[in-house]
């Protein structure tokens, strides 16, 4: 179905976009803004993310899935920061492909991760274009006031942690382009982690009264740990053999001849939306048993130490990494 025509933008919001907003501080999207009240005593906390087909996305990927990974991707920003998310704002730059019944499917994605979430529909916009689909979408979050933590707060002699299993991203990825040899289950439960991640929301709290420092692991593992260690001025120092991977993740690692190279590509690859981050070692018991009631998977890769950079380690030797995550260059 071709997309609609300049008239079809105010026909997309009232229909699909509008019930989608929140009662009140979205104006029902007929304003050219959103008003939230003041919340006493909280600081506002925004991030933004885009996707692009072709980069984020495949383009045969169905478009409730997109939406749902542009809602995700975001709040996984969010989780990060020990902030509680409540709404959003998003612009769509629908592509030839985009017509009525896809618009559909788009908001049906969103639909159902609004309710999944507890977030709202804030605002924002709709458009046209002869290249391919892109979003984008604003999240918002609330942190006790001085509460929201960064990426600058880690210090010699703490301990690093990752959320859930490291490479599922970049192993969807390689199963949606039918580049693995996996059974059918297998190679399911990766497409799904690339097309829609689970980023560990229900940590947030964790993250906001344990964590010195923390972030999404988006462009891979070591160059978000390189990230973390730059703001904070130190050093990191992880072993490889750490790594905690899924179940389909580990049947794909027991079929590689050389283990190394394997791991250096699952801490490289991104798309996993799990959260890195560095405690105090006599928080250590404390952050485990939070994960442990939240059923969110922890695991401790290494320490942070003066110095600068990450220091990988695999069978007690450094590893030299030809990239250390994705970059747009």
């Amino acid at each position: 179905m071709p997309a609609l025509d300049v008239a079809g933008e105010f026909e997309t919001i009232r229909r699909l976009l509008a019930p989608l907003a929140h009662p009140e501080w979205g104006r029902g999207l007929v304003d050219d803004v959103a008003v939230l009240p003041a919340r006493p005593g909280y600081d506002l906390v925004l991030t933004k993310d885009a996707i692009v087909e072709g980069v984020h996305f495949l383009p045969t990927d169905p478009l409730d899935t997109v939406a749902r990974k542009l809602l995700r991707v975001n709040l996984s920003d969010l989780a990060s920061k020990g902030a509680e998310p409540f709404g959003y704002l998003l612009a769509c730059g629908w592509s030839e492909r985009c017509g009525w019944p896809e618009r559909m499917t788009f908001v049906d994605g969103l639909r159902a991760d609004q309710k999944a979430y507890g977030v709202w529909l804030l605002g924002g916009d709709t458009v046209v274009t002869p290249g391919p689909a892109s979003f984008s979408l604003t999240a918002l979050g609330w942190t006790p006031r001085g509460r929201t933590v960064s990426r600058a707060g880690a210090a010699p002699g703490d301990l690093v942690f990752v959320t859930g299993a490291i490479g599922d991203g970049w192993l969807g990825l390689q199963a949606l382009q039918g580049k693995l040899s996996l059974d059918p289950e297998r190679l399911g439960a990766l497409a799904d982690h690339y097309r829609t991640p689970a980023p560990p929301v229900a940590f947030a709290p964790v993250i906001r009264d344990l964590a010195t420092a923390a972030l999404d692991v988006s462009d891979g593992l070591i160059a978000d740990l390189g990230h973390l260690a730059d703001a904070s001025g130190v050093g990191v120092e992880i072993d490889l053999e750490l790594t905690p991977l899924s179940t389909a993740g580990a049947a794909w690692f027991e079929g590689r001849v050389d283990p190394q190279a394997a791991l250096e590509s699952l801490v490289t690859g991104g798309d996993d939306y799990e959260i890195a981050f560095t405690v105090a070692a006599r928080d250590e018991s404390a952050a485990r048993r939070e994960a442990e009631r939240r059923h969110i998977r922890l695991t401790r890769l290494g320490r942070v130490v003066p110095g600068a950079g990450v220091t990988a380690r695999f069978a007690g030797r450094p590893v030299s990494f030809a990239r250390s995550g994705f970059t747009h260059g």
